[in-house]
C-alpha cells in the first residue's frame, strides 16, 4: 500500500483537495446563445412591443403579445424564456422591461452605423427611409460608382465614390453594410468592404456573395418572395378547381361493395 508524503516542514498531512462537485459552479454566460429561428422572431416581438407602449400599454400576456407579432403564444413564451423573461402569472410581461431585454441581446442600445452602396432608385428609397432611426441604426455613409451620383446629397449626407470605403468606414466605425447594387458589382463591393473590416451585410443584390469566416450575410430577394407567394396561389387556385369526389368512394364503396368492418368486405346486404 502507497503511502502519502508529508510536505516538507509538515509534521501532519496534507488535507485533501475538495470534491469537483463541491467546487462553486462557474455562473452562466450573460449574452444568450439563442437559437437562430429565435433571432430571427426578436425584431417582431420588438415591434409589436414599440406599438404596445406608444399605444399607453405597461403589460401585455403573451397571448396579446403573440397575437400582435403573428405567432403561436407557446413558442412566444419558449423564444422569451431564453432571455430569462418568464413574465408574471396574471399579469403578463412588463412592456417597458422587455423592450430593453430584447434591445440589449439585439445590440440596439447604441446606434449602429451603415453604410448604403449603390445609391440606383432602390438604394436612393433606403437612403431617404427615416424608420432605420427609430429602430437603432443610423445611414453613416453612402457610396455608388456612378460619377453622376457621386457628389449627391441624400438625407445631409454626400454621396462619396466605392474608392473611398475603406477611408470612411474606419471614420465612422461601420461594422454594418447594406449592398443595393447591379448583380455584377455586387461581389467587387463585397471584397472592398470585407477588406475595410466591415463583417455584416445586408444584400438587395440577386446573387449569392462570397464572403470569408466570421462574415455574416442576409440576402433579401424580392422577387424571390414574389414567387413563393405565386406557389401559394397556384396552390389555391388548384385545390379550388379539384372536382368534387364521387360518393361511392367517399362513403368507402368499391365497385357495388363497402368494407364493414367483415372480413373481405362483402357485398352490402349479404
Amino acid at each position: 500500500m502507497s503511502q502519502q508524503r508529508p510536505g516538507p516542514g509538515s509534521g501532519t498531512p496534507k488535507r485533501p483537495e475538495p470534491a469537483l462537485a463541491a467546487l462553486p459552479r462557474e455562473a452562466p454566460p450573460e449574452f444568450p446563445d439563442l437559437p437562430e429561428a429565435t433571432i430571427a422572431r426578436l425584431p417582431e416581438y420588438l415591434r409589436a412591443l414599440h406599438a404596445l407602449s406608444e399605444g399607453g400599454h405597461d403589460t401585455i400576456s403573451s397571448e396579446g403579445l403573440a397575437s400582435a407579432a403573428g405567432v403561436n403564444s407557446a413558442k412566444l413564451r419558449k423564444d422569451l424564456s431564453h432571455l430569462g423573461s418568464y413574465g408574471t402569472r396574471g399579469v403578463g410581461y412588463d412592456v417597458t422591461l422587455l423592450i430593453e431585454q430584447i434591445e440589449h441581446v439585439l445590440g440596439l442600445t447604441q446606434r449602429r452605423a451603415v453604410a448604403l452602396v449603390g445609391i440606383g432608385n432602390l438604394g436612393h428609397a433606403l437612403a431617404g427611409y427615416a424608420g432605420f432611426g427609430s429602430r437603432g441604426f443610423r445611414i453613416a455613409a453612402l457610396f455608388d460608382a456612378d460619377p453622376a451620383r457621386v457628389g449627391e446629397l441624400i438625407n445631409g449626407l454626400v454621396v462619396r465614390h466605392v474608392d473611398e470605403i475603406t477611408e470612411v468606414v474606419h471614420e465612422e466605425d461601420i461594422a454594418i453594410a447594406v449592398i443595393a447594387t447591379p448583380v455584377h458589382a455586387a461581389q467587387h463591393v463585397t471584397d472592398r468592404l470585407v477588406s475595410a473590416g466591415v463583417t455584416s451585410i445586408l444584400n438587395f443584390a440577386p446573387c449569392v456573395l462570397s464572403v470569408p469566416d466570421g462574415v455574416d450575410v442576409r440576402k433579401v430577394d424580392l422577387a424571390i418572395e414574389l414567387q413563393i407567394l405565386s406557389f401559394h396561389e397556384h396552390r389555391k387556385a388548384s385545390l379550388t378547381a379539384l372536382p368534387a369526389r364521387p360518393r361511392a368512394r367517399r362513403l368507402g364503396l368499391s365497385n357495388g361493395r363497402v368494407d364493414d368492418g367483415r372480413l373481405g368486405g362483402e357485398a352490402v346486404g349479404t
